[in-house]
């Protein structure tokens, strides 16, 4: 998302060390939260009462904080639906990715090439001109993720189905962020995200009646899940994001994501068990590279 129009305030390196490495835990608990929540409800539905919650909670912050929401019906709408790419299919390709066997890790990684396609697209499109640090990270981004997922084909310990639904999200974000950028202009942060909670919620209930069954297993760790989903990921997570970019550190936190893979693999690894291949390795490694090298700025 855009800032809002709060004026830029300078962050000092130790406020944005700890500002940032909050946000980056929180970030790739995300996916740890969906696999955790997953045995005990279809993903549609599980994001449904992940959504729902974030819409109350947030919707009432609003108002209690009298947050300046949307002047106008076209300036909701177009937030609506950058919303939509932003928050609803990218989730469906992370939930139903890993509902079909992919590890937290390799989600984490097709997804969080996003800075990558993003400035991929800008640069054919928009006109931005590449630098060669930028073609540079491009190449080897997507080298990394050919490697990735070779290994997955190759040895196909995960679905080439959830593969596929990663790559739908990815794509959703990816949409989602250049609609935002060219149509939204500047927002007050807080109903922003409180409509895309809205937005996903309307999309994943009429999935989730349309296509599973709607059976929840009520055990402490599902509730865990949502909660932890809604409130430290759709709304801490995303409110101390746009805070950090407001505050001007935008190239900085961009940069941020290529740190949520291995972060998520790790956390996969002492959650779940999770173990990659020695090419999966280095294809995140060289995937990663490649995101720090396109999104710098200098």
């Amino acid at each position: 998302m855009n800032a809002s129009a709060a004026p830029a305030e300078s962050l000092n390196r130790g406020l944005f060390a700890s500002a940032a490495a909050t946000f980056i835990v929180l970030w790739a608990s995300g996916f740890i939260a969906a696999k955790y929540g997953l045995p005990y409800a279809e993903p549609f539905t599980l994001m449904a009462c992940r959504f729902f919650v974030a819409s109350v909670v947030m919707t009432l912050a609003c108002f209690a904080l009298r947050a300046q929401w949307p002047r106008t019906a076209r300036q909701t709408v177009h937030l609506l639906i950058s919303g939509f790419g932003i928050q609803s299919v990218y989730l469906i390709g992370v939930y139903y990715g890993i509902w079909y066997g992919v590890s937290t890790g390799v989600t984490a990684l097709v997804v969080g090439l996003q800075p990558l396609l993003t400035g991929g697209i800008a640069m054919l499109l928009l006109g931005e001109r590449p630098t060669a640090r930028n073609w540079a990270g491009l190449l080897l981004g997507f080298m990394g993720l050919a490697l990735v997922v070779w290994d997955r084909v190759a040895s196909p310990s995960e679905s080439l189905w959830g593969l596929g639904f990663l790559i739908l999200g990815l794509l959703g974000i990816t949409a989602g962020t250049l609609y935002q950028k060219r149509f939204c202009g500047t927002f007050d942060v807080r109903p922003a995200v409180a409509l895309q909670n809205m937005i996903s919620f309307a999309t994943t209930i009429i999935l989730a009646f349309a296509f599973e069954t709607r059976v929840i297993d009520w055990t402490a760790d599902f509730v865990f899940a949502v909660l932890w989903s809604a409130v430290a990921l759709s709304m801490f997570a995303s409110c101390l994001f746009f805070w950090l970019i407001q505050r001007g550190a935008a190239a900085r936190v961009t940069s941020l994501i290529y740190l949520s893979p291995p972060t998520t693999a790790v956390m996969g690894w002492a959650m779940f068990g999770e173990v990659m291949s020695w090419m999966a390795i280095g294809g995140m490694a060289l995937a990663m590279t490649g995101v720090a090298l396109a999104v710098r700025q200098k």
